[in-house]
């Protein structure tokens, strides 16, 4: 067989553009294609709360993170968003985890739900829970996307899907709960 210069060439440019254009093609593992809200907020495994008897929980309304704390040192941290402003801000102090919880609510006067929920204070009112959904339990998007950015809850501390789902199936009554305006968490964990 004897190809020509020239169809030789064609031919190498036909294969190279061929080549570049697989090596465009992004290829998204499961987690990057998944929101972060509904993944773990971090990479590492979550804490056997047997191997941690003491373990508590600190929430810092500065920076929109719940810290899970035994010993002096930060076990795991979970992206949060507690309670805007005013009637609707999460009360500050030391509260510990009730015996209420479950895996969907919604309330219609606030149009909004959540799934995986722990009672942290008033037995139902103040509470960990996921993003929030709708009625039918599908995620508002828009809310869920301002997870670990800003206040913007009813006043129950959002966490994300993953994170609330953990709480919910492991986190035990009576566990302590810090939440604080400050953002000092050597500070913080040293007073608690």
């Amino acid at each position: 067989m004897h190809f020509s210069l020239k169809k030789i060439r064609t031919l190498l440019v036909a294969l190279g553009v061929a080549l570049l254009s697989l090596t465009a093609i992004p290829v998204l593992s499961h987690a990057q294609s998944t929101p972060y809200w509904m993944r773990p907020s971090e990479k590492q495994a979550y804490p056997d709360v047997n191997k941690h008897p003491g373990m508590w929980i600190l929430v810092s309304k500065k920076t929109e993170r719940t810290y899970l704390i035994d010993h002096g040192k930060v076990l795991y941290t979970m992206l949060a968003s507690t309670g805007t402003k005013g009637a609707n801000a999460t009360p500050t102090g030391t509260f510990q985890i009730e015996a209420e919880r479950g895996d969907f609510f919604y309330n219609q006067s606030s149009g909004e739900g959540a799934k995986y929920w722990v009672s942290w204070k008033d037995h139902g009112i103040y509470l960990f829970h996921s993003v929030p959904t709708d009625a039918n339990g599908n995620f508002i998007k828009s809310e869920a996307n301002q997870l670990g950015k800003k206040a913007a809850s009813h006043g129950c501390v959002r966490l994300s899907v993953a994170d609330a789902k953990w709480m919910y199936q492991n986190i035990k009554q009576g566990t302590k709960v810090v939440i604080s305006d400050s953002g000092n968490l050597k500070q913080l964990i040293k007073q608690n």
